[in-house]
């Protein structure tokens, strides 16, 4: 199947073709047709495989053809990064077709509200949104929603991690009820079908590969004390062929620890929630374009980052969901690509791993530790749990008394 067989707008397609894209993923082949007729839609699909395009095309299409000049599309995304790549996706994909669009997130200065404000009394196409800013236009009385034919729930199980469930529903309340509503996530817990039955109306449904890492990622693990994380991560980087590098460390004072002690040999940057909202842009275009080849951060990057060509995703920390590990390793590997992610484990995060081998239903590949960082620790899984314990305790303990041989137990 190509693009050309769905029947889009003529500068839509050019927009598409321009942009190197030649054959729709499976979601996109699935979903498209879906929205191009009207319907809601619930879809779960791994980070990396084109959802954004999936729900982005036979939207601008739908404007390109009906020629209207105010706002009929509202995404809702979790974070700024998202909501920023989305609008750069439009810019690109509708540059033919003259769509605009807008992404309204929080943090900068008086300047970029500003910005936003007059962005919104322009009438764009479509807004891309995080929610607390939102609503701040919304409050406002600046930003009228009534004329919205399109709502998209973008990363929407991101966003209810996140705090935003009823910053969605004060959201939704300023809608025309009768809307195409369109859900995304990467995963399916119940409470985003509890949300999807509050907001989507018959929808249809499409679920693709749940929980599995994309097949072109090369997974591997070493087992490691604590003090091995920090010089076996410089020793994979020396030694290994990659150009565009992702740490992920499961804290804001890890990651600038960590960035603290490879600042010393390598071109890196760390990314967290401290910088100044231009520091988070200068590096993020810095890794995209290839002049920056290292980025260290928290898992806000797993989902808030898209770039073609990342070689590698290093796990420093086991991520605490083993859902975040496909979040995290989608990084890699994206569109069809391959890409490696390596995942260091110590005692502490060894269950937490153990678990996320069990959610993909295989074993990783462990590597042996170079010679020059000593052995490597061995670990064994605890079994069991409340249960257990007692056992160990009734063995160490010996039976109770009312139970010893001479004395039957009493019947209840």
């Amino acid at each position: 199947m190509t693009f050309h067989d769905f029947n889009f707008d003529e500068q839509v397609l050019e927009g598409i073709l321009s942009m190197g894209f030649k054959q729709p993923t499976p979601i996109q082949e699935m979903a498209i047709p879906v929205i191009m007729g009207g319907e809601d839609l619930i879809a779960c699909a791994q980070t990396g495989t084109g959802k954004t395009g999936a729900f982005l095309l036979p939207i601008l299409d739908q404007i390109a053809k009906s020629h209207e000049h105010h706002t009929t599309v509202l995404i809702l995304t979790p974070t700024r990064e998202l909501a920023q790549q989305i609008d750069q996706q439009v810019e690109g994909l509708a540059y033919f077709a003259g769509i605009s669009s807008l992404a309204v997130f929080g943090g900068g200065d008086g300047i970029v509200y500003e910005q936003q404000r007059r962005g919104i009394q322009n009438n764009v196409n479509i807004i891309i949104a995080t929610p607390g800013r939102l609503i701040a236009h919304l409050t406002s009385g600046i930003l009228k929603l009534n004329q919205i034919k399109h709502l998209v729930l973008d990363e929407a199980d991101r966003m209810l991690d996140m705090g935003f469930y009823d910053d969605i529903m004060r959201i939704i309340s300023y809608l025309p009820k009768k809307r195409q509503t369109l859900l995304f996530s990467a995963t399916m817990p119940p409470r985003i079908r509890t949300l999807a039955k509050s907001v989507l109306h018959n929808p249809q449904q499409i679920n693709i590969a749940i929980s599995q890492p994309a097949v072109g990622i090369d997974q591997q693990v070493y087992q490691v004390a604590d003090q091995q994380k920090t010089p076996l991560v410089k020793l994979l980087l020396k030694n290994g062929n990659y150009n565009s590098i992702i740490i992920f460390s499961s804290t804001k004072e890890k990651v600038k620890a960590v960035y603290k002690e490879l600042k010393k040999d390598f071109k890196i940057a760390a990314f967290h929630s401290d910088l100044e909202q231009t520091e988070r842009e200068d590096i993020l275009r810095d890794f995209k374009n290839k002049s920056l080849p290292i980025i260290i951060g928290t898992d806000a990057l797993s989902r808030g980052i898209d770039v073609e060509g990342i070689d590698l995703v290093l796990n420093y920390d086991v991520p605490p969901d083993p859902e975040d590990y496909i979040h995290r390793i989608g990084r890699t590997a994206r569109a069809a690509t391959t890409g490696t992610a390596i995942t260091l484990v110590n005692e502490r995060d060894f269950r937490r791993f153990k678990s996320i081998e069990k959610l993909i239903d295989r074993t990783i590949d462990q590597k042996p530790l170079p010679e020059e960082l000593g052995e490597a620790p061995v670990f064994k899984e605890r079994t069991g749990g409340r249960d257990n314990r007692r056992k160990k305790n009734f063995k160490k303990k010996g039976p109770n008394k009312q139970h010893t041989p001479n004395k039957p137990a009493s019947k209840p």
